[in-house]
């Protein structure tokens, strides 16, 4: 077990933070599971504790389109996962914005984490603090785990969203093939799915005028 027993309690301007001492190597997976009073949405990349940022309205827009649309039209043998981690190595357990899951033998109904071999399509609504690792170490972990589709999905304009789709080059392990969608999401990878992307700004401009008037 690689919890640490020490923490390290820092000073600032919002109190007291605990902060747990990592162990020489980096936590582990499992570390997650056993640290207390850890914030929800925390990830393990590379061995370090990943914090969540505050959402914004235009990930919170995205995340419950795509989720609806998802639940609607994928078939009977998949699940849409949200808030979900998935367990990618022994130092590698992030937390994608959407999963994909092919329900499969052996999942508990207890387990706070999913096995990569079941995901079929990863998910990641970019915000700007974390735009580096959502655009480029979080993806390289995906591909290298053999997820075989992965979404990246970006604010392009004000309230419109542009989704980045790749598909996975299993020899290499990196994605390629990309696919850009605006306004309609329209594929049939990892199944036959249509995706009126205008909600999103619909959606956007029907809330600012209702907190403007």
């Amino acid at each position: 077990m690689s919890v640490p027993t020490v923490a390290e309690i820092l000073v600032s301007e919002f109190g007291e933070v605990t902060i747990p001492m990592p162990p020489r190597r980096g936590f582990t997976a499992d570390d997650l599971d056993r640290i207390p009073d850890l914030p929800p949405h925390t990830e393990l990349i590379d061995g370090s504790l990943v914090l969540a940022s505050p959402q914004k309205r235009f990930h919170m827009f995205v995340l419950k389109l795509l989720e609806q649309q998802l639940d609607a039209q994928v078939p009977e043998d998949m699940v849409t996962y949200r808030e979900m981690t998935v367990r990618l190595a022994e130092r590698q357990r992030p937390e994608p914005d959407l999963m994909l899951v092919r329900e499969g033998d052996g999942q508990g109904v207890h387990d706070t984490w999913i096995e990569p071999q079941l995901v079929a399509l990863a998910v990641e609504v970019i915000s700007p603090e974390p735009e580096v690792r959502d655009h480029e170490r979080k993806p390289q972990l995906y591909a290298e785990a053999g997820i075989p589709h992965f979404w990246l999905v970006e604010e392009e304009a004000h309230m419109e969203a542009v989704v980045y789709a790749y598909e996975l080059d299993p020899v290499n392990k990196k994605y390629g093939n990309l696919t850009v969608y605006r306004e309609r999401l329209k594929t049939s990878a990892p199944c036959d799915l249509d995706i009126d992307l205008t909600r999103v700004s619909r959606a956007g401009r029907g809330s600012s005028a209702g907190r403007d008037a």
